[in-house]
């Protein structure tokens, strides 16, 4: 199941993902133009393609993965096969640019009760 955010998700909503299919770990993908945010699944591609199909540009798009059982500090990882684009400068999966993690994390604060 993926469901794209425009609102806050609670601490129980959010943990409904876990087991579907990760025990640990929930996939997101953070669209930083409109602020909005795809949760579960167990691609990041799939959430991209949904949010793609709402309205949301790629070049706008960035994945990462919630960890909601560990510290605050330790529940985000900036890593994804989506983030890989080299028209972007981002050359890996995870997140090069400090300023892009500081405004996914800022997104991700703002719909995620963590």
């Amino acid at each position: 199941m993926i469901k794209i955010y425009k609102e806050k998700i609670s601490k129980r909503e959010m943990d409904s993902f876990l087991g579907d299919p990760f025990s640990d770990m929930v996939k997101f993908v953070v669209d930083l133009k409109k602020e909005t945010l795809a949760v579960g699944g167990e691609l990041h591609s799939d959430a991209e393609a949904l949010l793609i199909q709402d309205g949301s540009s790629q070049t706008d798009l960035w994945g990462g993965n919630f960890y909601p059982g560990n510290p605050k500090e330790k529940q985000i990882e900036f890593t994804s096969m989506i983030n890989i684009r080299p028209s972007q400068g981002n050359m890996g999966r995870g997140v090069e640019s400090e300023d892009t993690r500081k405004t996914i994390l800022a997104v991700v604060d703002k719909w995620i009760k963590r």
